[in-house]
């Protein structure tokens, strides 16, 4: 074997210890939640790296609490909504700032993404008023509207960026039709935009699913909370004990979900997302 041949596998070597790192790294935290999860309150503090039996009583602890199953279910009712919105809305908008030239067009996709470079708790006191004048408190309608006000401007940036792409033939081919802007959008750039649909839905649920400050903030009864918050109220017996086995258990309970959906449209999320980078 010679020199260059040993450089070569030793790039190979590295690069496969460095993703077994990363690995690790990423994977690791949610696998050891998922072990203790099954584990009987006694074994929750011996550390174990493998299980030598499985418990269920965490799980059935959890899901014969209403208040959880209800938060479950406020996630899902928020999250669909938000995503629906945020899709019909960005769709839209994408229509408008890729395809109709217009003054001002650079500055209004500018001051969209700037509106995302806001951290949430900088607006947290202006929503707030907001949504107790519009009498969305403890009600799910603000969540929505805080969530969609968050998720949309990287729909509307992936949607447009997305949509200047598709040939301008297609366009000018329904308007000889006769086709109207929105027939156009419907029946002829919709079908085409599922990776980027694909995508900025996923991310939107997954930031509706998992947003804790304003589903803290804007909720205030258990029937009208959401799983974040849930899992942060789940309390122990005494007032300095925390039930990490109930904790771990919710914790998976939420987090696998999310883990199908990006399993199943990782492909579409890559292409969503690298849309727009080459231009031919």
């Amino acid at each position: 074997m010679n020199q260059y041949q040993l450089i070569k596998l030793a790039k190979r070597v590295g690069l496969y210890a460095l993703i077994a790192v990363v690995m690790v790294y990423a994977i690791f935290p949610f696998y050891y939640a998922v072990i203790t999860s099954l584990k009987p309150s006694s074994e929750l503090f011996r550390v174990d790296f493998w299980l030598s039996s499985l418990d269920f009583t965490n799980y059935v602890q959890i899901f014969t609490q209403k208040s959880f199953v209800r938060a479950i279910v406020n996630s899902i009712v928020v999250s669909l909504s938000v995503v629906f919105i945020a899709l019909l809305l960005g769709i839209t908008a994408s229509y408008a700032l890729g395809r109709v030239r217009f003054r001002g067009r650079t500055t209004v996709m500018l001051v969209i993404l700037g509106v995302s470079m806001f951290p949430q708790v900088a607006v947290l006191s202006g929503l707030f008023e907001v949504i107790r004048s519009l009498n969305l408190y403890n009600n799910p309608g603000g969540l929505i509207l805080s969530y969609t006000i968050f998720t949309l401007p990287f729909t509307v940036w992936v949607l447009t960026t997305f949509m200047r792409q598709l040939p301008m033939e297609l366009e000018e081919a329904a308007i000889m039709d006769g086709a109207t802007p929105w027939v156009t959008i419907t029946k002829v750039f919709l079908p085409l935009m599922w990776p980027a649909m694909a995508t900025t839905g996923l991310l939107a649920f997954i930031a509706a699913w998992n947003e804790f400050l304003f589903a803290l903030t804007f909720t205030l009864t258990d029937s009208q909370r959401t799983v974040p918050v849930a899992i942060a109220l789940i309390s122990g017996g005494s007032q300095h004990e925390l039930p990490w086995g109930p904790i771990m258990a919710a914790s998976v309970t939420v987090t696998v979900p999310l883990v199908v959906l990006v399993m199943i449209f990782q492909r579409r999320i890559v292409s969503g997302l690298t849309a727009g980078a080459v231009k031919g």
